[in-house]
């Protein structure tokens, strides 16, 4: 088993806010590894959930009661053997990554195998903005987690959603609303983390602050990281935060949505620029993001169907809510 920190970090935010580039930057630090986009363990806590619901089911005449284990303590072995599975065959990631950028008929010599092999990192940063919705599971898998909130105006992140398949081939969203209503609950969901967590679990990064005031914010960033501040962490950002290249002239045709949706985005947008990230941990937001957990660990069992008769819960109804992919209200 590895010796890892078990402290991994989480970039979470709505999609282009900026999460690839910040992770690829933190990836340059001589103690954090960038894994790519996983998009699995927001799954894994909802259905680990669900199995520790029918581990316990018949209180001592099931297995997971009569043994005594805890909520907390199933999680966090899982999570646990996923961090040190990451640090593991972290060696065979830089070997992949190499491959890719030399080229297929490239050979890797023994100074440059030395080099990929000699790996001293011992944390590891996931960018996936989705798991903005799953903030409270992965929690639960490592306690010990540290997450950044992208945060961008919701215009730019508007304008870039809607111009990706121009610079990619292939679409993020299907039109205006789509990309107003991703950008509301995915920054909805890491403002209620931020009330129920604080500031020393998840920190808020906006956007401009890191094209603005580079330096300083990066190690504002490190010291709540616990890490030491790397100068080599500011080289990607000089070359690729600008890299979804929307025209100046790229104009939103808000016509085609709901004026009301647009609003409420463009308030919260303004209420999240001028405020600042709470420093007091909020009770009522912890028992908030408990049941939103909640009521995803009982949507995904009901779609499922009973696994045990004994222990099935049915659906409330209205929970249907905030399951990711649900149409915001």
């Amino acid at each position: 088993m590895e010796d890892g920190l078990n402290k991994p970090i989480f970039v979470v935010g709505s999609p282009r806010s900026g999460t690839s580039i910040l992770t690829w930057c933190l990836g340059q630090h001589p103690n954090i590894i960038a894994v790519e986009e996983s998009g699995w363990m927001g799954d894994l806590a909802i259905e680990l959930a669900i199995c520790y619901q029918i581990g316990t089911a018949r209180g001592d005449f099931s297995l997971l009661s009569s043994m005594d284990v805890k909520k907390e303590e199933f999680f966090s072995i899982f999570g646990k053997s996923i961090n040190d599975l990451i640090l593991r065959h972290r060696v065979d990631l830089n070997i992949k990554r190499w491959q890719r950028a030399a080229g297929p008929d490239a050979v890797i010599g023994p100074r440059t195998k030395s080099n990929l092999t000699l790996d001293p990192k011992t944390r590891w940063v996931d960018g996936t903005p989705e798991y903005s919705f799953h903030i409270c599971g992965l929690r639960k898998l490592f306690p010990e987690v540290r997450f950044i909130h992208m945060f961008r105006d919701v215009t730019s992140v508007v304008r870039s959603m809607l111009h990706f398949h121009r610079l990619k081939g292939e679409s993020l969203v299907a039109n205006e609303r789509e990309a107003y209503t991703y950008w509301l609950r995915t920054v909805s969901s890491c403002l209620l983390a931020e009330r129920a967590y604080g500031p020393q679990v998840i920190f808020r990064l906006r956007h401009r602050d890191l094209v603005a005031n580079t330096d300083e914010t990066l190690r504002s960033l490190f010291s709540f990281l616990d890490e030491p501040f790397a100068s080599q962490c500011l080289n990607p950002l000089a070359q690729r935060i600008n890299s979804s290249n929307v025209p100046d002239d790229f104009e939103i045709d808000r016509t085609k949505t709901d004026p009301i949706l647009v609003e409420r985005a463009l308030q919260l947008c303004a209420e999240v620029e001028e405020s600042s990230q709470p420093v007091e941990v909020s009770p009522a937001a912890i028992d908030e993001i408990e049941v939103v957990f909640d009521e995803r660990v009982q949507f995904v069992r009901t779609l499922a169907g009973p696994k045990n008769t004994s222990c099935h819960v049915p659906l409330k109804e209205g929970n249907q809510r905030m399951i990711v992919g649900a149409e915001a209200p």
